[in-house]
C-alpha cells in the first residue's frame, strides 16, 4: 500500500511539472519544435543545439544597383554573423533552451530567464529579422494578386499603402524596423526598435499571432555605404528589391 501511495505521489508530481512546462512554453508542448501558427515558413531551428548563419539566397551583388555588393557582404557576413554568435553564447548558459526553435524563444520572450532574456531579444531578434529580410529581397519580381487585393482593401490603394509604409519607415528614430503584417484578417503596419519584431511575446495571444510578410531594416548599416545619411533614398528604392513572389507565398 505504501508503494502504491509513493508511486501515485510521484506520478502527480511529474504531471504537475509537465503542466508547468506546457504553461511556460505551450507553443512547443505538442511534441514538435515549431510554434503553432498559420505560417511556419520563417521558423528557424538550431542544428545540434546551435543556430547557424545560412548563406545568402543569391550572390551578394544580386541586388545592384539598389543595394550595393559591399553593403550586402558586410551586413550579412559581419552584422548577421555577430547576432548568431552572441545568441549561441547566451544559450550555452541555458542548455534546456538550446533545442528550442527561434520563433518559440521570441514569442515567449518575457518567459525566458532574466540572465539571458535581453541577449536573446537583441541577438535572437537580429538573427530572425535578418534571415527573414534576406528572403524578402529579390530584383525583378512583380506584385501579386493576393497582396494587391489585401493592400487595396486595407489602405485604399497600392500607392497609399506604399506611401504609408515609407512614412512609417522614415519616422523611426534611430535604429529599428518597419513591418507589414497580417493580423485579424487585415494588413497592418508596425514598427519595432532595435532588433525587436512583431513576434515577440505574441505567444500571450496565440489566436492573434501576426503573420509577418515584409520588413525593412532601417539601421544605418543597411544603407549607409551607398546612401550615406539619406534614409529616404534607401526607403524609396526599397520597392525595387521586394520579393513579391515570397510575399504571395506567405499570404
Amino acid at each position: 500500500m505504501k508503494d502504491f501511495k509513493t508511486s501515485r505521489k510521484n506520478f502527480i508530481k511529474a504531471s504537475a511539472l509537465v503542466g508547468l512546462g506546457t504553461f511556460a512554453f505551450g507553443i512547443e508542448a505538442k511534441g514538435n519544435n515549431k510554434p503553432t501558427r498559420e505560417n511556419q515558413a520563417s521558423d528557424i531551428l538550431p542544428i545540434n543545439g546551435k543556430f547557424e548563419l545560412a548563406p545568402l539566397p543569391y550572390p551578394a551583388n544580386a541586388l545592384e544597383p539598389f543595394i550595393d555588393t559591399q553593403t550586402m557582404e558586410i551586413h550579412h557576413g559581419k552584422h548577421h554573423q555577430a547576432y548568431v554568435n552572441k545568441l549561441n553564447d547566451a544559450l550555452v548558459l541555458m542548455p534546456s533552451l538550446q533545442n528550442k526553435s527561434l520563433e518559440n524563444l521570441l514569442v515567449n520572450i518575457s518567459d525566458l530567464p532574466e540572465n539571458i532574456r535581453n541577449t536573446v531579444r537583441n541577438h535572437g531578434g537580429g538573427h530572425w529579422n535578418h534571415t527573414f529580410f534576406w528572403k524578402s529581397l529579390k530584383v525583378g519580381t512583380k506584385m501579386g494578386p493576393k497582396f494587391t487585393d489585401l493592400a487595396s482593401k486595407s489602405f485604399g490603394s497600392i500607392e497609399q499603402c506604399k506611401a504609408n509604409f515609407e512614412k512609417l519607415s522614415l519616422g523611426i528614430f534611430g535604429s529599428g524596423w518597419a513591418w507589414l503584417i497580417v493580423q485579424d484578417g487585415q494588413l497592418k503596419m508596425v514598427t519595432s526598435a532595435n532588433q525587436d519584431n512583431p513576434l515577440m511575446d505574441a505567444g500571450k495571444e496565440p489566436k492573434r499571432m501576426p503573420k509577418v510578410i515584409l520588413g525593412i531594416d532601417v539601421w544605418e548599416h543597411a544603407y549607409y555605404l551607398k546612401h550615406k545619411n539619406k534614409r529616404a533614398d534607401y526607403v524609396s528604392s526599397f520597392w525595387n528589391v521586394v520579393n513579391w513572389d515570397e510575399i504571395e507565398t506567405l499570404l
